[in-house]
């Protein structure tokens, strides 16, 4: 990923907050074939591993766990994203010399990509899985609620995917690059947007 230092994000902490944030992410990996690409809910797993580990799972009837990778395949997390007018700017009236462009945040998680069949396994991370995104609900749905055998049925559908991570990349593009009055402009124009992602990059522009 291309991060000029002004954007570069270097703190663990923020960037293990932004991938668990990131409800969907992107698996990519290199084949034979050419670069494949599935959209795919994620957990992270802190506590494995030097970086943490990535476990989710595939379709078996996606061919992306049939293909290979070659080298280390690649998780993308994608946080809050908006467009910025060169409206905003202050410079715009001092000077004219603005252009658009677009603030987001961005991680990206490198390892080596394993697709793995075993029903306990598949079991442990779906179960996982769904805990993460139901827990917040007032009434959360539990894989145990389902009957047995359908679950077994269903974990029969699916191929699981564990990723070691050995590197991240994190990268916090801002307006870092604009002077106090030009950020100011952005944070106040994000703001009052009615898009909810408009507002969540307001809050993140530094003063």
């Amino acid at each position: 990923m291309y991060t000029p230092p002004a954007f570069r994000d270097d703190d663990r902490a923020s960037l293990l907050a932004t991938m668990r944030a990131t409800r969907l992410a992107t698996l990519v990996t290199a084949t034979a074939d050419g670069p494949l690409a599935t959209p795919l809910p994620l957990l992270l797993d802190e506590s494995e591993g030097e970086h943490g580990v990535i476990y989710g799972h595939v379709a078996r009837a996606n061919p992306h766990w049939r293909a290979p990778p070659l080298g280390e395949g690649l998780a993308i997390f994608m946080g809050a994203d908006a467009y910025v007018t060169p409206s905003w700017y202050a410079t715009k009236a001092e000077t004219g010399k603005v252009v658009p462009t677009w603030n987001y945040v961005a991680v990206h998680a490198h390892g080596p990509v394993e697709f793995f069949h075993d029903a306990d396994r598949l079991l442990d991370a779906v179960t996982r899985l769904t805990l993460l995104h139901e827990r917040p609900r007032a009434q959360p749905w539990a894989v145990g609620d389902a009957p047995p055998e359908f679950v077994a049925a269903q974990l029969r559908g699916i191929v699981g995917v564990r990723m070691p991570i050995t590197r991240l990349e994190g990268k916090r593009k801002l307006s870092q690059n604009r002077n106090e009055a030009d950020r100011a402009g952005v944070a106040a124009g994000l703001a009052a947007s009615e898009r909810p992602s408009d507002r969540a990059v307001a809050a993140l522009i530094p003063a």
